[in-house]
């Protein structure tokens, strides 16, 4: 009885392990289906590894089955009883006379399992940590860039600063309010020299010197003007720099001219070098030009013109002459209508080709000189002349008496409401000293 109990138990737990192995396959399988029929689109591939897992399943189950039935047999072979019970087999699900067409057809009457959603991995790069956005790489040139941009404004600056020192040096707005106040009826020629010397003294380097030429009648403040500017630069570069040279007086005689000449060249030359290791500009002013010799004009022409050393191009040149005058008179007397003290400018403007026309022709020095007209004096420019001098003088500045001196001048025809003196105020002194 113990051996039909050991058999019968070993049979059922021999069928039980039988059952969960096939029931373990069925369910991996119907998970497989499920995974398939889950897709949107089941494919012709889907269905031919469900058809091979099916028959994977039905050989391991007949070599069970199989292996099932040697084992009863050894068993009924080895002692039976005679009159026991027969015992007959649990009804298990077979794949015999399953097609798959029937399989496709009973798998999709299967009620479909939820499908867990399973949560997206973020992947992170091979480095490890968070995931940070990349970090623009900053080139090292711009910090070399921003450096040559600091210097150069630093040089700009420093530029800046050298020219208004060195046009402080020469103090112009002083000048200027001495020659505004002590230089009567000429505020167009003022104003053209100062611009000119503006231009030229805001920097030491230049390519040429300075050459200034101012013409004019008698009496119109020509001396006047140059006594005003070398007093100005004598005070702002020295007594050494400054030369003032009047033909008749220095080289009277015309044998004389090729020493004087000479000699001129020689002082121009020790007073340049002076200025080059000083740092300054000289200025040299030549009145009563009109009486130069051809020999002096020459050699002051080969200083201008000629493309010496870099001391020789930091110079003022400033010619005064009377060349012209008859010029100027004429246009004058013939526009006095349009001129006035507001229209100095355009005075200038109009006489400059006309004089440079006449100058052209008699040297060629004049090429080279910026000329600027000095016009005719008005009755009340004479006045004030002598409004000045009698101050100068220590005189009481009566109108009447100043009215009385200034008609003793001889005038020309007065045209409209002007009337321009034919000495201007060159005879200011000479009647001042008779009171």
């Amino acid at each position: 009885m113990s051996d039909q109990d050991s058999s019968s138990s070993s049979s059922s737990q021999t069928e039980g392990e039988l059952d969960e192995e096939t029931n373990g396959e069925v369910e991996k399988e119907e998970e497989r289906d499920e995974k398939h029929r889950g897709s949107p689109t089941p494919s012709l591939s889907s269905f031919s590894s469900s058809l091979r897992a099916v028959i994977r399943i039905k050989q391991k189950y007949q070599a069970m089955k199989k292996r099932r039935q040697e084992m009863t047999l050894a068993l009924n072979g080895a002692g039976t009883f005679t009159g026991a019970p027969v015992r007959t087999s649990p009804k298990i699900f077979t794949f015999d006379g399953v097609t798959p067409a029937a399989f496709s057809s009973l798998s999709s009457s299967a009620p479909q399992r939820k499908k867990k959603r399973r949560r997206k991995r973020v992947l992170f790069p091979n480095r490890g940590g968070c995931r940070s956005p990349p970090k623009q790489e900053r080139s090292r040139a711009k910090y070399c860039l921003y450096l040559l941009f600091a210097i150069v404004f630093v040089q700009v600056y420093n530029a800046i600063e050298n020219l208004d020192d060195h046009v402080l040096r020469y103090d112009l707005e002083g000048l200027e309010k001495t020659l505004r106040r002590e230089v009567f009826g000429q505020q167009g020629a003022v104003e053209g020299l100062l611009a000119h010397l503006k231009d030229y003294l805001s920097t030491y380097v230049h390519n040429k010197p300075l050459v200034v030429s101012l013409h004019g009648p008698s009496g119109v403040g020509k001396s006047h003007l140059g006594r005003l500017l070398a007093g100005h630069f004598r005070s702002v570069v020295g007594e050494t720099l400054v030369l003032q040279y009047y033909v008749l007086h220095h080289c009277p005689l015309e044998a004389d001219a090729p020493r004087c000449a000479r000699d001129l060249s020689t002082v121009i030359s020790e007073m340049v070098e002076r200025a080059e290791e000083e740092e300054k500009i000289p200025l040299f002013i030549f009145d009563e030009a009109e009486h130069m010799h051809d020999e002096i004009l020459d050699a002051l022409w080969q200083l201008v013109a000629s493309k010496q050393s870099n001391e020789y191009l930091n110079a003022v040149y400033l010619f005064l002459s009377n060349l012209g005058h008859t010029h100027i008179t004429k246009h004058m007397l013939h526009n006095s209508s349009s001129v006035s003290t507001a229209a100095q400018s355009r005075l200038v403007k109009e006489l400059t080709p006309i004089l440079r026309n006449t100058l052209e022709k008699l040297h060629q020095l004049w090429t080279e000189a910026d000329i600027l007209p000095l016009g005719l004096l008005e009755k009340s420019h004479v006045m004030e002349c002598f409004l000045d001098e009698i101050t100068r003088e220590g005189f009481y500045p009566d109108h009447t008496n100043i009215e009385r001196l200034a008609g003793e001048i001889e005038y020309y025809p007065a045209v409209g409401e002007h009337e321009y003196s034919q000495t201007g105020c060159k005879q200011v002194v000479a009647k001042v000293n008779l009171l």
